[in-house]
Order: C-alpha cells, then structure tokens, then sequence
C-alpha cells in the first residue's frame, strides 16, 4: 500500500459507491465498457485496481494469462478466493506508482477508472510501460471533463477529470503514443451534469443509475456509432508502448 501514500484516498465506503455504480443496477453500461475495451486486448493481461476481479474474468476466454491487482488488502483476499486454482492467473498486491512487481511483460494494462485518483499520473504510466512488452497497450479509462467535477468525485478521491488534451499530454509525458483518444459517453456527460452538478447532489441515485443504463446508455451506443462526439462524461485511450 506504500505506493498509494501519495494518493489522494477516499474516505471508508465511498470507494464502495464508486464501485456499486458500476454494478448490478448498471448492467448495459458494463457491457459498454467491455465492448470498448475487448478490441486492444491481446493474449495477456494485467488490470490494475480489479476490486472483486468481476471485469477482468470477462476476457479469460481470450486471455493466455491474467494478472488482477488491487492495493487493497480485501479486495486482493477475494481476488485469491475468486481466482483460487487457476495457474494462468496471478494475484498482486501495490499501488501506483510504483515498482511493479512483475517479472514477465503483458501485452496489455487496462485501467479503469483508476488514473484519475493519482497525483503523479505521468509517473504511473512510466511505470506500468516497464513491464508492457514492446508494442504494447495501456488502456485508459478515466472521467471527463473538470466541468463536471462536484461532490462524488471528492468523495471517491478524484485527483482530476481529464479531456483528451489533459490526458494526450500525460500519456506522451509517459513516453506513450497515443492511438485512440477520445470523449465518449455524449449523453451521460449531459445527464451526470444535470444530476450531480446542476442538481447538487453529492452523488447519483441509484434508481436513476437504473434508469439511465436502460434509456441513456442504449442511446448512446447508438449516436456513437454515427458520430464521434466533442464532449462525454468518460475519456477514453489506448495508449501504445514503443518498440
């Protein structure tokens, strides 16, 4: 936990709102996030901040060899308990930045939605292309927009929101090249900042999380097939490692 010392934390049971967010009432958004990511994914993979291991053991079907992390000491028990007899998967435990403990390269990092709880960013990315084989991929997940900044973020410890620009400049300080750079999320920027924002609440409400995956999030998949939009309530990048 001595690489997180210089992370802004959040306070006990905020983190857990984060994450329940994401959960059984968002259903369509997770499918979301797994259909952006899946594409970059190769033969190996290392996820950093995997709570409880559900997202990552989506890809095992196309994974040679998984790596789940977590600087929590719960979540890297449960992570063990999940993934218990499965030789082609390992269990870490640190916090970024840091060194990381890994002696054999993946082919490619997925972070969501942990970037953005880092003060030294750039130093993170530096640190996760050292054990990226050459060619590799970063994949960044983080929120968007410092517009949309309000209470929730300060309660799950966001350091920032990003753009493309804030985030581009960060993964290039990394050494990185980035490959897809982008906004997404169009309709769910407009609907966290009328909730969260314009509304003043401190964080979503659960039966609106409900309401928004089945009405906001199908519609949003489909208007981003059509057009890339200039504004979203997430930034996305596939960040590559040089050869």
């Amino acid at each position: 936990m001595s690489g997180y010392d210089r992370v802004v934390q959040p306070a006990a049971g905020d983190e857990a709102l984060e994450n329940h967010l994401g959960g059984d009432e968002a259903k369509n958004y997770r499918q979301y996030e797994f259909d952006m990511v899946a594409p970059h994914v190769g033969r190996s993979m290392l996820e950093i901040g995997s709570g409880l291991g559900h997202f990552a053991e989506q890809f095992l079907p196309r994974l040679d060899r998984l790596v789940v992390s977590d600087f929590d000491p719960y979540c890297v028990e449960q992570l063990g308990k999940r993934f218990e007899g499965r030789d082609d998967i390992s269990v870490l435990q640190f916090g970024l930045p840091t060194e990381i403990p890994l002696t054999d390269p993946v082919d490619t990092v997925v972070m969501m939605n942990v970037l953005e709880h880092i003060e030294e960013d750039v130093e993170a990315l530096r640190s996760l292309a050292k054990v990226t084989a050459p060619g590799g991929r970063i994949i960044i997940w983080v929120p968007g927009y410092m517009q949309l900044y309000g209470d929730f973020d300060r309660k799950v410890g966001h350091v920032q929101r990003y753009t493309p620009k804030t985030l581009g400049a960060t993964v290039a300080g990394a050494g990185l090249e980035a490959e897809v750079l982008k906004p997404i999320n169009f309709l769910g920027g407009i609907a966290w900042w009328a909730a969260v924002r314009r509304g003043g609440v401190g964080y979503p409400d659960p039966r609106l999380v409900k309401i928004y995956d089945r009405t906001v999030v199908p519609a949003t998949r489909f208007i981003e097939r059509l057009i890339r939009p200039p504004f979203g309530q997430t930034v996305f990048c596939v960040a590559r490692v040089p050869r």
